[in-house]
């Protein structure tokens, strides 16, 4: 089997990649990555000691991917997945997410290859996701347990990142409707683990552990600034493990989407991961407080995994302390990367 992992020098991709080399031992893996962002090209060098090539090209290049061979599957994690980046450089985000996904639907098409698409949580309405708090300044710890399952509301806006996501998975329903195209679409809640260069409003375990571990400064930003705000938590490893089943099931299993996340376990306040840090890295910062919330964040978002777990009995076996135990191991291993967490 060819697989071609478009992203695949990202954090997901790379590690999606990786594990797929391992595992598949009769498969040939490929990425396709640009190396725009940052970390890429250390995660281009871990692809390359393991015999995976790289395609460094941009996945709006229609050109380019349609003259690349034809593969069994393409694994598609390519995207601009900053939320705050939809406003600041809303070009960028539809030629990558949302063109780039085109392009990639035509190749398959062509090819008659399948594919499985990592979507989002972010498809899913902005507003309805505050109802369920009902208050944009959130004084006491959250005690609400609703679970987000595939049916929540996508009418409303979600940010040009999640309408792109959204629209994308229309694509990919479409095409496979003309061309018979077999597709999986995997809404994933927040992704964390090794190799995660994180920011603030995307890939926060990472950033707020890298923080702590270098004394950095920090803030808590939107909802009255306390750090109430909470979300469930997936390492990469289950990540992989979870489109490794998919992959091996796939001729039985297929055209469907799934909500896949931490879920209730592994939920997490921002208040609550400061005091897992501390404890991580026996440094406690002091954290400053914004209260002003973006029109982009939402209060709380708690995956719910009965349908994935219905088709695959699968459901995450690492927990919070598992993926603070990783990231921070990677730290102390690896001064080279500590560069991105300033």
């Amino acid at each position: 089997m060819k697989i071609l992992i478009t992203g695949g020098c990202g954090f997901v991709g790379s590690n999606i990649a990786i594990f797929l080399k391992k595992k598949l031992k009769n498969s040939k893996i490929y990425s396709l990555d640009n190396l725009f962002r940052e970390g890429s090209k250390l995660n281009a060098s871990r692809l390359k000691k393991v015999g995976i090539k790289n395609f460094k090209f941009d996945i709006a290049n229609f050109k380019r991917i349609s003259n690349l061979k034809r593969f069994d599957l393409i694994v598609d994690c390519c995207a601009e997945p900053a939320i705050e980046a939809s406003s600041k450089d809303p070009d960028r985000v539809f030629r990558t997410n949302l063109l780039g996904t085109y392009n990639i639907l035509k190749k398959c098409s062509k090819d008659k290859t399948n594919i499985i698409f990592l979507s989002s949580s972010r498809v899913y309405s902005i507003q309805n996701l505050r109802n369920l708090v009902g208050n944009l300044v959130i004084n006491k710890p959250l005690k609400t347990n609703k679970k987000i399952k595939e049916s929540f509301p996508t009418d409303l806006p979600s940010s040009l990142y999640g309408f792109t996501k959204l629209a994308s998975e229309k694509l990919i329903r479409e095409f496979s409707y003309m061309n018979k195209i077999k597709y999986l679409i995997n809404r994933f809640g927040v992704i964390a683990g090794p190799w995660q260069f994180g920011k603030q409003d995307q890939g926060f375990v990472s950033l707020w552990l890298g923080k702590h571990f270098q004394n950095k400064k920090l803030s808590y930003i939107g909802f009255g600034g306390n750090g109430n705000q909470k979300r469930d938590v997936i390492h990469i490893q289950d990540v992989c493990e979870i489109i490794f089943i998919q992959i091996k099931k796939m001729s039985n299993i297929f055209n469907e989407t799934f909500n896949i996340g931490g879920g209730r376990k592994n939920t997490i306040s921002l208040k609550q991961l400061t005091q897992k840090c501390e404890k991580f890295t026996g440094k406690k910062l002091k954290i400053k407080s914004q209260r002003k919330t973006s029109i982009y964040d939402i209060p709380v978002y708690i995956t719910d995994n009965s349908k994935i777990k219905k088709f695959y009995n699968w459901q995450p076996k690492k927990n919070i302390n598992d993926i603070l135990n990783d990231i921070f191991k990677w730290f102390k291993e690896n001064k080279e990367i500590r560069k991105y967490f300033k």
